[in-house]
This record gives C-alpha cells, sequence and structure tokens, in this order.
C-alpha cells in the first residue's frame, strides 16, 4: 500500500523531510504547504507534488496519509492538532512544540481521533545510540552515577537575523537549549531516565536575540544520578555534540553521533576498550544536514507504526518528556534556584532583563 505524505513547511528541515521520503519505496510525496509561495512551489517541483499557501486546504487534500510538520516551533502543536482534526497521522519535527500545555492537547486529540503522532528525534535510531540504549538496559553499565550532555555549537549572526523566528520566544520558544539542545535532552532521558530537579543558568552572550544563546544546567534523575548539561551556539567555532554517561561498571562516550568509547569493568575487574572516535560534526557549525539518513529512519519506523497500529520509536508522550525538562531548566534559571520537573506548565516564560543583555567581548 503507498503511503502519501504531506510536507507541511518549506525550509531547510522540510527538505530534509523531503529528501528523507522520496528514498523510501512505497511512499509518494502528496503536497507541500508553505507561507513563502517560492519556497514551497520550488519544493513542490522537485517532488512532483501539488502544492499549498493554505493550511486548511492543504490538509484537505486527498489522498493524505501523514503530515511531516517542519514550520517554526511555535507552530507545532497547533499545526498537528488540525491535521489529527482531519484524521492524519503527524510527524512533528523538534520540539513537538514550546509549550507543555499545547503539547498536552495535542496528545489528548490524537488519542480521540485514533492517529498516530511522532516526533523527529532521530538520534534514537542511530546505530551507536541503539548500542548505547542497549548497554544500559542490559545492567551491563551498573548504578547510574553522572551524566553529560555538551552541544558547544556555533552559529553566525545571519543564522538568527535572516529568519523571522528564529530566536524569539513567540516562535522559536528559547535559544540554543530548546531549538539544538533538545536532542540531547531526549537522549539523556532515553538513556538514563526521569530527571526531578534542575538548576541552571541561561545568558545571551553573542547574538542579538530575545533568547539564550549559552545555557548550562545541573540535572538530578529519578534514580539519583547527577547529570550536566552544556548548550550554546555562541562557541566558536563550534564543536561535536558529545555525550557521557557514567554508571558503576564503567563510561560510555558518544562523540557525534559515534561511540568514542565503550568502558566497561570487565569480570576480572579490568576495562573491555574503546571505540574509535567518529567523523566531525557538521551539524556543530551549520543548521544544514546534509545526510537525511536519519530522518528517514524516522519516517520509516512511524510508516511502520501506521501500518501496524503499533507505537512510534518517539511518540507524543515520550517527545513531551524534553519540553517538559527544558520549561523546568527556564524556570530554574529565571527564579535562580532549584526547581523539580512536571511543576511548570503553560508557555515557556522569557528571562529576567540581566538574562537577555548581549555581552561583547
Amino acid at each position: 500500500m503507498t503511503i502519501r505524505i504531506g510536507i507541511l513547511g518549506a525550509g531547510g528541515i522540510s527538505e530534509t523531510h523531503a529528501r528523507a521520503a522520496v528514498t523510501i519505496p512505497g511512499v509518494e510525496i502528496a503536497a507541500v504547504c508553505g507561507l513563502n509561495r517560492e519556497k514551497a512551489a520550488a519544493l513542490g517541483a522537485r517532488t512532483g507534488s501539488a502544492v499549498y499557501d493554505d493550511l486548511s486546504n492543504f490538509l484537505s487534500h486527498r489522498p493524505m496519509d501523514i503530515v511531516a510538520i517542519g514550520s517554526p516551533s511555535g507552530l507545532h502543536a497547533e499545526q498537528a492538532i488540525a491535521a489529527v482534526r482531519h484524521g492524519l497521522h503527524v510527524l512533528v519535527e523538534k520540539p513537538l512544540d514550546i509549550n507543555l500545555a499545547r503539547v498536552d492537547a495535542l496528545i489528548e486529540e490524537s488519542a480521540r481521533a485514533g492517529v498516530r503522532v511522532g516526533v523527529f528525534f532521530q538520534d534514537r535510531l542511530r546505530p551507536d545510540v541503539l548500542r548505547m540504549k542497549a548497554i544500559v538496559d542490559s545492567g551491563r553499565l551498573g548504578t547510574p552515577v553522572l551524566a553529560s550532555g555538551r552541544v558547544k555549537w556555533h552559529r553566525p549572526p545571519e543564522y538568527y537575523s535572516h529568519s523571522r523566528w528564529r530566536g524569539t520566544w513567540a516562535l522559536d520558544g528559547g535559544g540554543a537549549l530548546m531549538n539544538q539542545g533538545i536532542h540531547t535532552v531526549d537522549l539523556l532521558i532515553w538513556l538514563f531516565g526521569p530527571v526531578t530537579r534542575v538548576v541552571a543558568r541561561t545568558a545571551t552572550r553573542l547574538h542579538r536575540i530575545e533568547v539564550e544563546d549559552t545555557a548550562a544546567a545541573i540535572l538530578e534523575f529519578q534514580s539519583g544520578a547527577l547529570g550536566i548539561l552544556e548548550a550554546g551556539t555562541s562557541i566558536y567555532p563550534g564543536y561535536s555534540r558529545r555525550v557521557e554517561i557514567t554508571g558503576s561498571e564503567g563510561t560510555l562516550i558518544l562523540e557525534h553521533d559515534r561511540l568514542a568509547a565503550i568502558d566497561l569493568r570487565t569480570a576480572d575487574g579490568t576495562a573491555s576498550g574503546a571505540e574509535g572516535v567518529g567523523e566531525a560534526a557538521v551539524s556543530s557549525q551549520s543548521p544544514v544536514v546534509g545526510d537525511a539518513t536519519a530522518h528517514r529512519r524516522v519516517m520509516e519506523d512511524f510508516i511502520r507504526a501506521v501500518r501496524a497500529g503499533s507505537t512510534p520509536a518517539c511518540d507524543a508522550r515520550e517527545g513531551r518528556k524534553s519540553v517538559e525538562v527544558v520549561e523546568a531548566i527556564y524556570r530554574a534559571a529565571r527564579e535562580g534556584g532549584p526547581v523539580a520537573v512536571g511543576t511548570t506548565r503553560g508557555r515557556t516564560g522569557e528571562p529576567s532583563t540581566g538574562d537577555q543583555e548581549i555581552r561583547r567581548p
């Protein structure tokens, strides 16, 4: 059975969604919708699909089974709810939305409509990340001790100044943490379990934007383990994302998307050795996604779930978790003290005036 996908959005990430979709056997792109008619028309021409600049008309297009949403983050839940009400399955670019209340509304609507909602957290399906997850789930890492996530990336001023929505509270919902760092927040939760409390600070050090370009947080996990999270678009020239998780029996290190080290205690008490470091991360310096393979894996997994009536690798309830932690981090940064995860509801609040100050060396 052919699966027909609608692409909602005509920017860079929607191009990635389209490139991923056209490589999957049995999948066709039915329609493209974007406010920028020129970009939408260009993407529609490349994919041989219908083109719309009106959401309602786009969602009424048939045949269409799934909508892949790549619009500004602050529109995700609103547009996903509209798609769900048209009986369409929805695959949303991260974050699921920038507002937890709207995420919850989407979850309720999708349950009522009997359709599936998934999130593009493609890191969960990368081969070496799956190896890490398997090691943790097997118990070989032992008792969780410490986790570290470093997203020390760089974005030039034009990344924000040439966009109508990046770097705004209304449509980006935050900066380096909500946009770039949320992938790593998702991984830390997925690998180490729920986060129960956070302490954090955010700052706007280099860019002329409403939101933070630099963030640091201490995480407390339900297991009792601790975590450190760093996220920035202010780190020149940009470095590979790094995730380290340590348990009582060893440490795993992910450099970019490759396992750089697997150091586990063996039966005789010695270490099990290490892996080679993977390639440099292009994403540390550029928002352009050169390889759509990981997004293709997400689409393939989601299509299997739609066909089988099963749960995708990262459904809406899983996608909710990272938004909840990020909201708590922003609240902790505003209030200057620890915040229990799950106590923040509604709109992600703006930081204090001091946090918004632009400081230049």
